[in-house]
Parts: C-alpha cells; sequence; structure tokens
C-alpha cells in the first residue's frame, strides 16, 4: 500500500484518494463568521432595530430643540443624502474613495499574503524579519502621510500606498499563523508519501489555513477602508475622507452625517463581497 502511495506522488501530485479525506477542518462549526447568522428574523430584527434608533434619534433631535449644525435629525440627512446623489455631487468621491480601497487592498493584502507564505514556510527568514516587521506595524501609518505627500505627491498614489500599508499586516499575520497550525500526523504523511515542498503547501497547508487567511482578509478590508478615508482626510481633494473635511469646513452638518452614510453603505458593500468571495472559496475546498 505505501509503495503504491508513493509511486501516485511521485507521478505527479499527492491524490486526494491517496491520502484520505482532504485536509483541513471538513465543517465550519468551529470557525463561523458574522455571515453565519442567516434567515428572514435576524434580518428583519435588524432592520427593526434600525428604525427605532433612527426614531429616537429624530424625536429627540426635535424635543430638546438642537440645531442641525449639532446634531441633524435623520430626515435632514435624509434630505442631503438624496440631493447629492440625485445631483451627481458624490459619484466623483465615491468613485475615488472606491478606486482607492480597490487598489490598496489588491496591493496590501496580495504582499500580504505572499509574505505571510514566505515566512510561514521559512524559519531562518521569520527569525530574520519578523522583529523588523512588528516594529514597522507600531509606527501609526497615518504619521507617515505627509512623507507619503512629499514622495508620491497629492492624489491616488499617496492613498493607495497607505491604504496597503494598513491592511498588509492582517492577512500575513494571519497568513503566516494559519499555514503553521496543520497537524503534525499530517504533515508526517505527506513526507511519506513523498510529496514535495510545493505540494504540501498547495494541497495541505492553504487548504487548512484557508479559513485563517480569510478571516484575516476580513479585517483587512474594513481596516483599508478606515485608511482610504483618513488618508483622504490629510492628501486628497477628492474622495469621501475630502468630502467629509470640506463639509466641516462649511459647516454643512447634515452633508457630513450623509457622506459618513455612504462610507459605511461602501463597507458593508465591501464586506459582503469579501464574505461572497470567501464562501466560494471554502465551498471549492470543501469546507462551507
Amino acid at each position: 500500500m505505501t509503495r503504491n502511495a508513493s509511486s501516485g506522488a511521485a507521478a505527479g501530485g499527492v491524490p486526494g484518494d491517496a491520502v484520505g479525506p482532504k485536509p483541513g477542518p471538513t465543517t465550519r462549526a468551529d470557525l463561523r463568521s458574522p455571515r453565519d447568522g442567516k434567515g428572514l428574523l435576524p434580518a428583519l430584527a435588524s432592520l427593526a432595530l434600525l428604525a427605532l434608533a433612527l426614531a429616537l434619534w429624530e424625536l429627540a433631535s426635535r424635543w430638546l430643540g438642537l440645531p442641525a449644525l449639532v446634531l441633524p435629525p435623520p430626515s435632514s440627512v435624509a434630505a442631503a443624502l438624496w440631493k447629492g446623489l440625485a445631483s451627481g455631487y458624490f459619484r466623483p468621491h465615491l468613485l475615488a474613495t472606491t478606486w482607492n480601497l480597490a487598489l490598496g487592498l489588491a496591493l496590501g493584502c496580495g504582499v500580504g499574503f505572499l509574505a505571510g507564505v514566505a515566512l510561514a514556510e521559512s524559519a531562518a527568514l521569520r527569525r530574520l524579519l519578523w522583529p523588523w516587521v512588528v516594529v514597522s506595524q507600531v509606527i501609526p501609518k497615518l504619521a507617515l502621510m505627509p512623507l507619503f505627500i512629499l514622495w508620491f505627491g497629492f492624489g491616488h498614489t499617496s492613498l493607495v500606498v497607505i491604504t496597503a500599508l494598513i491592511c498588509f499586516f492582517p492577512l500575513l499575520e494571519t497568513t503566516a499563523t494559519s499555514l503553521r497550525q496543520v497537524a503534525p500526523e499530517r504533515l508526517e504523511l505527506f513526507r511519506m508519501l513523498g510529496a514535495s515542498r510545493w505540494q504540501t503547501l498547495w494541497q495541505l497547508k492553504l487548504p487548512t489555513g484557508l479559513p485563517g487567511v480569510l478571516a484575516g482578509l476580513r479585517v483587512a478590508v474594513m481596516l483599508a477602508l478606515v485608511g482610504a478615508v483618513v488618508g483622504e482626510f490629510i492628501g486628497a481633494s477628492q474622495g469621501l475622507g475630502a468630502l467629509v473635511i470640506a463639509a466641516q469646513g462649511s459647516m454643512d452638518t447634515p452633508l457630513m452625517f450623509a457622506v459618513l452614510v455612504l462610507i459605511a453603505l461602501l463597507g458593508v458593500v465591501a464586506y459582503q463581497l469579501t464574505l461572497w468571495f470567501e464562501a466560494a472559496l471554502l465551498r471549492r475546498h470543501d469546507l462551507s
């Protein structure tokens, strides 16, 4: 039996039927993400909670006589939001932030994932670079924004770089940790079957560590949006963050709240896309 399995591995792969069940957890009962609370009732409860909060906000603003400059009622925010959307005023700012977010995520997560794989696979590289990775993370990224503006100028490049730096570490950390959590007996089985280092990584470590890597991706998406918007506070003339600063300068509080609503909706859309991507990958690897 061992001879047949070994010959199968040497022929170009470690076949799934030779090594038994596919590696990694077969269920996600202990790895559930927030998307697992499915059903109509939870959605209705969330909408009811939102409606109650908005109603209380509206009543408090009117009964207490709070000026719109301090706390505008939701009706004023909705009017400002509709006016900006209908006139197309928000469109270039929304597109700019979305562009910065997408490019920063692609760059930061791509580099973070590859770096995490490299650190997980090489103990010597991990001992050499990990202290410097940690040092790089304790420096506030937004404190580097003036330097990025000096190096790359105002505009998209500086914002993409700061966004990438912010979402780089979560994926690096979760990837490096998840790939090292494989059960020793599984690693030993692959060694006995003559699997190469690449085959072990691709067929064992990555499928096993996939839920952890995807959890890091969810965190990275949220941090990337924060980085993109806050970066626009400092170094942009266009974008939702720049629009918040403009509304603050003109003391247009309803507009400021309307922009915050757009930022929240963009974050929800980005997070939901991440969950769909996660579900597709987990189904592909039979981990759903």
